[in-house]
């Protein structure tokens, strides 16, 4: 079996003396892994970064089989993205972030999503803004949405200010004030065209760990990406 598309480098590991396995987010196909012989070498090394664009041809015998790929680089980025803290980061996380998505399972959004991030050198507080909202269309994909588009409680669709940790739905000013210390704040920015107000950032992130925990990384017992926290910092200390 063999077919040829592009994709972007999300993770490579060490496999034998020279070799690695690359996994690849590809267009169509979704998350894919094969060997690179000689991977290792000074050649294709530059090549093999998370954050890079390829044109990657998959061949294997079997299609459950891991395959091997041969890869052209298309886009470099990784020396950039490297030589910005907040930028490598960024691509870190959503890296992270894509290899939560089931092998093989086409994510098109999610991709070109990324590569938007990566590709507009987003000052902090957009940078921060960007990366929350691709948090929520994760869990989407997932197929853990939240529903933001109603209150839970009286079905208002307007002054939507906070979250049930539970269910995933919003609600409104009126309806949250009693559970204040149960909800989970709701930014503006996240139902709407508002720009981010002093804290808001934080509160996306906070809202978007919390269900990327309880239906990602807890049930596969994982822990947040270290890197999750240390850029959160940075943009909401920029911001």
């Amino acid at each position: 079996m063999q077919w040829t598309g592009e994709g972007l480098i999300i993770g490579v590991r060490r496999h034998g003396e020279s070799s690695v396995i690359a996994e690849v987010m590809v267009a169509g196909r979704g998350r894919q892994l094969g060997l690179v012989r000689g991977g290792r070498s000074s050649r294709m090394t530059p090549t093999l970064q998370p954050g890079n664009s390829v044109q990657a041809t998959w061949r294997a015998r079997l299609e459950d089989h891991l395959g091997t790929f041969a890869v052209e680089l298309l886009v470099a980025r990784a020396a950039r993205l490297m030589a910005d803290r907040l930028q490598l980061y960024a691509s870190q996380l959503l890296c992270e972030h894509l290899r939560l998505l089931p092998e093989r399972d086409p994510h098109d959004r999610l991709l070109a999503f990324a590569i938007t991030i990566l590709d507009a050198s987003l000052p902090p507080d957009g940078l921060g803004v960007a990366l929350a909202r691709f948090e929520l269309t994760l869990l989407e994909e997932l197929g853990f949405g939240l529903d933001l588009s109603s209150c839970a409680a009286t079905g208002s669709t307007r002054d939507l200010t906070h979250v049930s940790p539970k269910s995933g739905r919003a609600v409104s000013r009126a309806a949250a004030e009693p559970w204040l210390e149960r909800l989970l704040p709701l930014p503006p920015f996240l139902v709407g065209a508002a720009a981010p107000g002093p804290g808001d950032v934080a509160a996306a992130f906070a809202l978007t760990g919390h269900f990327l925990d309880l239906n990602g990384w807890m049930p596969r017992r994982l822990d947040p990406p270290p890197i999750r926290e240390a850029l959160i910092q940075l943009v909401t200390s920029q911001a």
